[in-house]
């Protein structure tokens, strides 16, 4: 099923998520409907509070369903390693039409669960890393305008602020 991408300004995105503990039919379906609501906004990463589930639950395919065993699922992640530095360019599905360059690590390492709450690491280098980090800050209430100066961020807000009040937003 295809849920609803929450934008910015929805208070559920910079809240702090809840831990994952039940490892049921029910996370399998919430995964499953983050795939297909990632996929039909066009994005290669979704975090649960993009569709209002305050909790640590992210997805990631990068190959964007070219190869389906890329598909990443990540269950109360967190960064373990940070190296490197990179600045590039990053948008987001709760904040559609914005993008702006963002510095974030170059290589990361994360630790996280599995559908069957395993807990497993994995590395990312260059955009995976960036995924990574984009979509654990989603978690952590975080979203990638806050990465960027008061400035730049203030800007984008009074322009989101316009696109409201002409029913654009």
């Amino acid at each position: 099923m295809i849920r609803e991408i929450v934008k910015y300004p929805d208070p559920v995105l910079e809240r702090q998520t809840e831990p994952v503990t039940e490892f049921d039919d029910d996370l399998r379906k919430l995964v499953d409907d983050m795939f297909e609501s990632m996929y039909a906004a066009k994005g290669i990463g979704l975090a649960a509070p993009q569709v209002g589930v305050s909790k640590r639950l992210t997805v990631i395919d990068l190959s964007f369903k070219e190869r389906p065993e890329d598909r990443i699922i990540l269950i109360n992640p967190e960064v373990i390693l940070k190296e490197g530095k990179q600045y590039e360019e990053e948008g987001c599905l709760s904040l559609p039409e914005i993008r702006e360059k963002v510095s974030r690590a170059a290589k990361v390492k994360v630790r996280a669960q599995d559908l069957d709450g395993k807990w497993f690491e994995m590395e990312g280098t260059e955009l995976l890393a960036r995924a990574f980090q984009h979509e654990i800050d989603h978690l952590d209430g975080i979203l990638f305008i806050r990465r960027l100066s008061a400035l730049k961020r203030d800007l984008i807000i009074r322009r989101i602020r316009k696109m409201q009040k002409a029913g654009e937003w």
